[in-house]
């Protein structure tokens, strides 16, 4: 059952809303992302029947009776699960290689994964997200996928704002919303909603919007999306933002291009609505809506804005200047103290990886946790004062004199860059998700765990025998 004051308004403002609310008797769309960090063969070796999403580079609609998130090649992060529409905010982005990105409200980390697979593991990206719990689901996600340019935080925009003035070139904000978008495939939506929410999130967005701007480099972009159809937190909250920030202007988003129509005149139905405000910014119409009975996926917005010069804003510090800066800290704070860890990781590296120099072991670079090291993604500041939960890549772990590799740097290698691989069938695979100990015809120490090409772990071998290093809390019967 549909709140009542929501069938209302939306009787309000469509035409058709008898097809709207028809489609939220349908099932939902359900579909896959393929991670191209990992998973480089063709989508017709996948093990299920995919038909491509239009709007997103290497998505995919699934079969209802489709099990992927049950597949080994799931838990080798071969692809990610995700609502259809809720991939177009990232295409709309357009990530470039080299591009320093935030996703600023990033759990669970679908968009998340998305760019760092656009950005092809260059550039830097980090993932934010303010609610502990969801922000360890990000890590993991960010681990799974074998992401090793990504930082994970743990923050209010508040507070990156005031560290990351002028810093980055891309900035998504997937604001928190009051989810009307997400009635059909999520019923506690239904329950949480009411009309005092919907402002709650809207004034929490203008908020958010705020923080993001200080955050963008001028030429930067920003996209703005929400899961919700309400116009007080699509076309009201892009409005009241540019209304207040005149170096901020809307972009147009091709619907045509983004193949969601091939005609013009229809493209005007995934447009937003200047009436639907009470004073909309120019260039409101250049925003997105998808909606459930036009497309095969759920309700979204999606602003693309553009940052321009702004004569007011001149006390950003030089990039360049920042970054030497953060590079003179760490090293007053840890003089030498990582270099005999760097040698241990470094003899890893040479006697594992067929290119020792895969990884950039700069000690500028390096960061301890305790006795875990980690590598920070190039171009990554001072993280001092702020909540990490993954500063970076995590190499390995300091024990007893020696170094012993984590399942995150497993993740994050192919096949083809190891010198010790063993490639596993799929009943071998799922033994191993088991944390089975498994035969291994070949020399003693580490090797490197695949099923079709996909990482999944590690394996140290001694005598024939793979000892399984498969971490004891991920074990599963797949």
């Amino acid at each position: 059952m549909l709140p009542q004051s929501f069938v209302e308004r939306m009787k309000e403002l469509l035409k058709d809303s008898d097809s709207f609310f028809e489609s939220f008797e349908r099932e939902p769309y359900k579909a896959l992302r393929v991670n191209r960090l990992k998973y480089d063969k063709d989508v017709t070796e996948l093990p299920f029947k995919l038909e491509p999403v239009p709007w997103a580079k290497d998505g995919y609609f699934y079969d209802s009776v489709e099990t992927p998130g049950k597949h080994v090649l799931h838990e080798a992060g071969a692809y990610y699960i995700q609502e259809p529409s809720a991939m177009t905010p990232v295409s709309v982005l357009d990530v470039q290689l080299g591009d320093k990105v935030l996703d600023l409200c990033a759990a669970p980390g679908g968009k998340s994964t998305q760019i760092c697979a656009a950005s092809k593991g260059e550039g830097l990206i980090v993932c934010n997200e303010i609610n502990p719990k969801r922000s360890k689901i990000l890590s993991e996600n960010i681990e799974r996928m074998g992401i090793r340019n990504a930082v994970v935080l743990n923050e209010s925009p508040e507070n990156l704002s005031k560290v990351f003035t002028g810093f980055f070139d891309k900035i998504l904000v997937d604001a928190p919303c009051s989810g009307e978008g997400m009635f059909r495939k999520n019923e506690d939506a239904i329950g949480e909603w009411s009309p005092e929410n919907v402002k709650l999130c809207g004034e929490r967005q203008d908020h958010i919007l705020e923080c993001a701007s200080k955050m963008l480099k001028a030429g930067g972009r920003l996209v703005y999306s929400t899961c919700t159809f309400a116009p007080l937190e699509n076309e009201g909250s892009v409005s009241r933002f540019v209304k207040s920030h005149p170096e901020f202007e809307i972009l147009p988003i091709d619907k045509i291009k983004l193949g969601l129509t091939e005609d013009e005149e229809k493209a005007r139905l995934f447009s937003g609505r200047k009436d639907w405000t009470r004073d909309p910014a120019e260039g409101i119409e250049n925003t997105l809506r998808l909606w459930p009975h036009l497309i095969k996926g759920e309700g979204h917005f999606v602003a693309l804005l553009k940052k321009n010069n702004n004569p007011k804003e001149d006390n950003c510090e030089d990039l360049k200047e920042t970054k030497e800066k953060s590079k003179e800290k760490r090293k007053k704070q840890s003089p030498k103290e990582p270099l005999c860890d760097i040698k241990k990781v470094r003899e890893f590296m040479e006697d594992f990886l067929e290119e020792p120099d895969l990884f950039e072991l700069d000690p500028e670079r390096i960061v301890l946790f305790g006795d875990n090291v980690y590598l920070l993604p190039e171009g990554m500041g001072e993280l001092t004062g702020l909540k990490v939960l993954r500063p970076g890549l995590h190499l390995g772990t300091i024990k007893k004199e020696r170094f012993e590799p984590s399942h995150s740097l497993a993740l994050s290698l192919k096949p083809c860059e190891v010198k010790r691989v063993a490639a596993l069938g799929e009943k071998e695979a799922k033994d191993y998700l088991m944390g089975l100990t498994l035969n291994v015809d070949g020399d003693n120490g580490w090797y490197l765990v695949s099923y079709m090409g996909c990482s999944l772990g590690f394996g140290k071998a001694v005598n024939g025998v793979l000892k399984n290093h498969y971490p004891k809390g991920l074990r599963k019967q797949v």
